[in-house]
């Protein structure tokens, strides 16, 4: 794993600009949702462009391999577009990373948000080209996520620092305080990335980690195989967001702390970022400060330009 770059600040989203819709993963199965999300973004000003195929499905992905590369190359390059949001999640980002030109990616910033699957993309890209991306709301979801969740996808994406959390609901299951570039996203993803060429680093790094849909064990196996790989060990605090439908996340809060006990780093829970309906955007390579006196998340500098 290499060191990862100086930061590189996509500029912000004014109104009138175009939003770039691609499908990297799972194809569109609510067509609803996809069509509440292009209105939604319409209403807030913006235009919205995407290739006439978007809908298309092979399988479980929304087209081979070539095509969803293509289809993000060719919309990263088009001047007019000046945001790529994924429609959704699903599974088929990691299948992208040797086809993509990272390159073109790193000497054209953009703003690039999703969330879920997509977390493959925004921490390999943050790592390898310093781009700050953003853990966001997937078109598929972005009408469907509570107000506070809408209100901040904007905020972050049209100003030039993101607004400080300080969330309704937080647990602070270990108090301290804590600084480092914010990494993460969905648990299962991030660990299928171990030992992968395109593994981000984990040292001095506070550590975001969702997931929706899994058992505890299943949540205690993907957390222990961090621990057991060393990939916890450094990390500088750890924020749990929203595990939808995981089953009972008392078992598994105790299992964070067994794991991280050694360690003096703050510890929280019930971040309102994930699967569930508040999915508050968050920036990926910027550095933030964990501060759990007073339950605040903070970011240090500009997260666009």
């Amino acid at each position: 794993m290499n060191a990862t770059p100086s930061i590189i600040m996509p500029a912000r989203l004014v109104r009138g600009d175009t939003i770039g819709l691609f499908a990297p993963a799972g194809p569109v199965r609510d067509h609803k949702s996809f069509t509440a999300g292009i209105r939604l973004l319409a209403d807030m000003g913006f235009k919205v462009y995407h290739h006439n195929d978007i809908l298309r499905s092979t399988g479980y992905l929304a087209g081979d391999d070539s095509r969803r590369a293509e289809e993000f190359h060719q919309l990263w390059a088009d001047p007019e577009v000046k945001a790529l949001l994924a429609v959704r999640g699903g599974y088929g980002c990691m299948r992208l990373l040797p086809h993509l030109n990272f390159d073109l990616i790193g000497k054209s910033p953009k703003i690039l948000a999703g969330f879920s699957d997509i977390t493959v993309l925004l921490n390999v890209l943050s790592s390898r080209t310093g781009l700050v991306t953003f853990h966001a709301p997937n078109l598929s979801s972005l009408a469907r996520v509570d107000a506070p969740s809408v209100e901040r996808f904007f905020a972050t994406l049209t100003h030039r620092e993101p607004p400080p959390a300080r969330p309704v609901g937080l647990e602070i299951l270990r108090s301290g305080q804590a600084r480092g570039r914010l990494v993460g996203g969905n648990l299962a993803t991030l660990v299928h990335l171990l030992g992968t060429p395109h593994e981000s680093g984990w040292d001095d790094c506070l550590l975001f980690l969702e997931d929706v849909g899994e058992a505890p064990y299943r949540l205690d196996r993907l957390l222990t195989q961090l621990y057991q790989a060393g990939r916890l060990q450094h990390i500088a605090g750890l924020i749990l967001g929203g595990f939808k439908d995981c089953g009972d996340l008392e078992l598994i809060w105790q299992r964070v702390l067994e794991l991280l006990g050694p360690l003096n780093i703050p510890v929280w829970a019930n971040f309102p970022a994930g699967h569930g309906d508040s999915n508050h955007t968050l920036p990926i390579g910027l550095v933030a400060e964990m501060d759990s006196n007073a339950g605040m998340l903070r970011f240090v500098g500009s997260a666009c330009c």
